[in-house]
């Protein structure tokens, strides 16, 4: 009988430290979730004055622009995120305006040069040509500038999005279609060589067998339309043009 006791009473012992644990843990929680909100605000407020005491230097100065989203991304936070439409850069900043007429601007140049790219740019291009047509000068507006742009068109669902071709190099598509790993490196290449491209080029530096190289440029060529045939080249007999590789002086 003492024995059964002695079980029972250990059992119940058992349970109400199971319990007191449980609600210390809980009590633990609630204090850890609700520094973590203080800190949060405290964080928000910092950024929130950060912002627009530096608010012109942000908006005019591409260098300081460049910084400020570094030093988002280093945190962690992205500055089209928000409760309001465009973000924080529209919140705090007063970019929203800027921001979507820049993406207007980065939609007339990717549809006035479908017809020759087949709807992929080359960054830099893309960056000469909106700077141009907004008539401003060299390095004003960023790489950064046309990617955040670009994501506020996805909502739009016409296929705007940057590709990372390899070897630091970027290309905006701007047509619902994937580029296969294949064409991403015939891009690359193409761009060392200022747009043109060759099967023995791929054969020798990538080392492809010469039934991959030409399958992969002729659906380019065939299917996507991505790029042009030069059937009398001096040397190959044979070479391929990619518009969105090549630089174009307009």
């Amino acid at each position: 009988m003492n024995m059964h006791r002695g079980v029972g009473l250990a059992a119940f012992d058992k349970e109400q430290l199971s319990q007191r644990f449980a609600e210390l843990s809980s009590e633990l929680s609630k204090t850890q979730v609700d520094n973590l909100q203080s800190q949060l605000t405290q964080f928000r407020t910092a950024l929130s004055h950060f912002a627009t005491t530096h608010r012109d230097s942000i908006r005019s100065d591409p260098a300081f622009r460049h910084a400020f989203q570094q030093m988002c991304s280093s945190i962690g936070v992205d500055p089209l995120a928000g409760p309001r439409k465009g973000g924080w850069w529209a919140e705090m900043l007063g970019m929203g305006d800027w921001q979507y007429e820049l993406g207007v601007q980065i939609v007339d140049v990717c549809v006035s040069t479908r017809e020759r790219n087949g709807g992929v740019i080359e960054m830099g291009e893309l960056v000469r040509m909106v700077s141009k047509l907004r008539g401003v000068e060299s390095g004003v507006i960023t790489e950064e500038d046309v990617i955040r742009s670009i994501k506020t068109l996805q909502p739009l669902g016409a296929g705007y999005e940057v590709l990372d071709v390899g070897g630091g190099k970027k290309m905006v598509r701007s047509v619902v279609k994937e580029l296969d790993a294949d064409q991403a490196v015939i891009l690359a290449e193409a761009q060392v060589e200022g747009g043109w491209i060759v099967e023995a080029i791929l054969e020798n530096r990538r080392g492809w067998t010469g039934e991959r190289a030409r399958a992969a440029l002729e659906n380019m060529l065939l299917r996507d339309g991505l790029c042009w045939l030069d059937s009398q080249d001096e040397h190959y007999g044979q070479a391929y043009w990619i518009p969105s590789a090549m630089r174009w002086d307009e």
